[in-house]
C-alpha cells in the first residue's frame, strides 16, 4: 500500500472513478473493500467514503484498519471523520487509539472529533489523555468533543442535534 499516483487527476484515476461509480451503482461492498489497498491514495480515499455511504457496522472493521494502517495522513483522516459518521460504538475503541497514537496531529485532532460526534462516555479517557496532545488543535478538538459527551449525558433531548453539534 503505497503512497503512489501522486499529483494531478490521471486517465488510470479516471477509469478507475468511471469503474467505481459502475460497482457503486451495483452496491459492490468486495470491490470498494478491495480498493482499500489500491496504490493511489485518492481511490482509497474514495474508497472509505463510498463504504460508509453503503452503510451497517460490517463496514467498521475495514474503514477502522484504514484508520490504523493507511500511509497517508489524508486517507487516515478521511477515515476518522467517516468513522464519527458512521457513529456506532464499535467505532469507538479505534477512534481513541487515533486520538492517542497516530503520528499525525491532523488525523488525532480528526479521531478526537469525531469520538465527540460519536458521544459515547467510553471516549472520555482517550480524550482526556488528548487534553495533553502537544498540538493546540489536538488539545482544542478534544475539549469540543468532551463537551458535547458532557451534554449528551446531561442536557440533551435530542440526539441528532448532539451529533451534528459534536465536532
Amino acid at each position: 500500500m503505497g503512497g503512489g499516483a501522486e499529483g494531478p487527476v490521471t486517465e488510470a484515476r479516471l477509469r478507475t472513478f468511471a469503474q467505481m461509480e459502475r460497482r457503486y451503482e451495483e452496491r459492490d461492498t468486495g470491490y470498494f473493500v478491495g480498493l482499500l489497498g489500491h496504490d493511489d491514495y485518492v481511490v482509497r480515499t474514495r474508497a472509505t467514503c463510498i463504504l460508509v455511504d453503503f452503510g451497517g457496522e460490517d463496514k467498521v472493521e475495514h474503514v477502522a484498519r484504514v484508520l490504523k494502517d493507511d500511509p497517508n495522513e489524508l486517507v487516515r483522516h478521511e477515515a476518522a471523520f467517516s468513522l464519527g459518521q458512521m457513529g456506532y460504538s464499535s467505532c469507538v475503541g479505534h477512534l481513541a487509539e487515533a486520538t492517542v497514537g497516530d503520528p499525525s496531529m491532523f488525523v488525532r485532532h480528526e479521531a478526537a472529533i469525531a469520538l465527540g460526534v460519536v458521544g459515547n462516555r467510553e471516549a472520555k479517557d482517550a480524550l482526556t489523555r488528548a487534553l495533553g496532545d502537544p498540538e493546540g488543535p489536538v488539545v482544542e478538538s478534544a475539549v469540543v468533543a468532551l463537551s458535547n459527551i458532557e451534554f449528551m449525558e446531561t442536557l440533551s433531548k435530542n440526539e441528532k442535534f448532539a451529533r451534528l453539534t459534536g465536532g
